[in-house]
């Protein structure tokens, strides 16, 4: 990928990994799927009068919306209400790297280069260090539901690649990505609220709904407008100009990032292996995104001029 996009996707790693300390502020006291249902409704309302509809089948809007809002964030959201520790959560769905480039090569046929399978696996390597390094027993159940996150959040990436190449075209570049986020936000809402009536009861909805809080509100405003619009704006626009394996590693610095927000946040000081699988994975994204053969390209005009 150009200079650019590779900025951008670095400013989309940075957004996500601030965004599960802001999430588990703004858990508390709420019931999680109403919070998903908010956050959703705040990505929608105004932006849906403004942002005109992505040049897609409405089935693939709604598949879209499905997989990559209501499914991996329905998920991830019980993962972490039912006890899943939120740095481990952030590494557990890093699984959609490997996932998404094994469903891209199998339905869009984008077989990744060994150099990006070398990166992949450095990157992955990395992730398990942090991991072990974590420790502490885990829920099967809360595990379960963040690999469930992560596989849908890959089978979402695998449809926007696939929206975003077939697509005849009609909606500005600039707004392609954030068309997509706003308009298949709309599918949200409504299943995430009234599950969350289900399962949480119409007294705990109505008490959460009345009494929001500072943090609450902060929180809602950070995920809706920054981890949402702006994130997976930048997000779906990249995935639908460049290839999966290009784009996905870098969601793998969104573990590092959440290690050290908690680290200044919520003063969680990172372990050794953290730090050592924190550099492992920088160093696999480097690879996995050709960033180390553009250094060297731009270091070898650099020597001559020197000599």
């Amino acid at each position: 990928m150009p200079l650019r996009a590779t900025l951008a996707a670095f400013l989309v790693a940075l957004i996500w990994g601030m965004n599960f300390v802001v999430i588990d502020a703004g858990l508390e006291g709420m019931p999680p799927l109403l919070f998903l249902a908010i956050r959703f409704v705040v990505v929608i309302i105004p932006a849906i009068f403004f942002v005109p509809k992505p040049a897609a089948r409405w089935r693939d809007i709604a598949a879209i919306g499905f997989f990559l809002s209501l499914a991996q964030f329905s998920m991830l959201y019980i993962s972490l209400a039912l006890g899943m520790p939120p740095g481990l959560a952030s590494l557990v769905v890093q699984g959609q790297v490997v996932l998404t480039v094994v469903f891209a090569a199998m339905v869009l046929h984008e077989v990744p280069t060994r150099v990006q399978l070398i990166g992949i696996s450095v990157g992955a390597l990395g992730l398990l260090i942090i991991g072990l390094g974590r420790g502490g027993d885990v829920a099967l159940l809360a595990f379960m539901c963040s690999v469930g996150a992560a596989t849908a959040w890959a089978i979402g990436n695998v449809l926007t690649r696939r929206v975003g190449r077939s697509a005849p075209g009609g909606t500005p570049a600039p707004l392609a990505g954030l068309s997509m986020t706003v308009w298949s936000a709309l599918v949200v809402p409504i299943p995430a609220f009234a599950i969350s009536l289900l399962f949480d009861g119409p007294s705990a909805v109505g008490y959460a709904l009345t009494h929001l809080t500072v943090p609450q509100l902060l929180s809602t405003a950070y995920t809706a407008w920054l981890a949402s619009l702006v994130g997976y704006g930048i997000w779906n626009t990249l995935l639908g100009k460049y290839q999966a394996s290009a784009v996905v590693p870098f969601t793998m610095l969104v573990p590092v990032v959440g290690i050290f927000a908690a680290w200044l946040v919520q003063d969680e000081v990172p372990t050794v292996a953290e730090l050592i699988g924190g550099g492992a994975l920088l160093v696999g994204v480097a690879i996995t995104t050709g960033l180390l053969a553009q250094i060297k390209r731009w270091r070898m005009p650099q020597a001559r001029r020197l000599r």
